[in-house]
């Protein structure tokens, strides 16, 4: 069993030459630069997806006071106002929340 061992790894038929893999790694290194890019770009884009859907949020409220036998509460309200950053233009296909890319963005459907 060792002396099996000791062969095979002493065995060099069939060994690539190591130009070979430093080009199969240099191919393998651009593909995952290429990949995560491709990530980083998706990532970015649910984001403001995300925030865009956040930002458009109504945070208004009204509620009534309420009257008892021995008490009374008072009611509230808070109209939502349209942050500086809105813009009454925004629509579906474009990029908002400062956010700036090179290429136009691509429908998602």
């Amino acid at each position: 069993m060792l002396s099996t061992i000791k062969t095979a790894w002493s065995d060099d038929a069939g060994i690539a030459v190591s130009g070979e893999l430093v080009l199969i790694a240099v191919a393998v290194f651009i593909a995952i630069i290429a990949g995560l890019t491709s990530v980083r770009d998706g990532v970015v884009s649910e984001l403001s997806d995300t925030a865009a859907g956040v930002q458009d949020l109504s945070q208004s409220y009204t509620y009534n006071g309420v009257r008892g036998r021995g008490g009374r509460t008072a009611g509230s309200n808070l109209q939502d106002r349209t942050d500086f950053f809105d813009k009454r233009e925004s629509s579906t296909g474009q990029s908002d929340n400062c956010i700036y890319f090179n290429v136009a963005p691509s429908n998602e459907s």
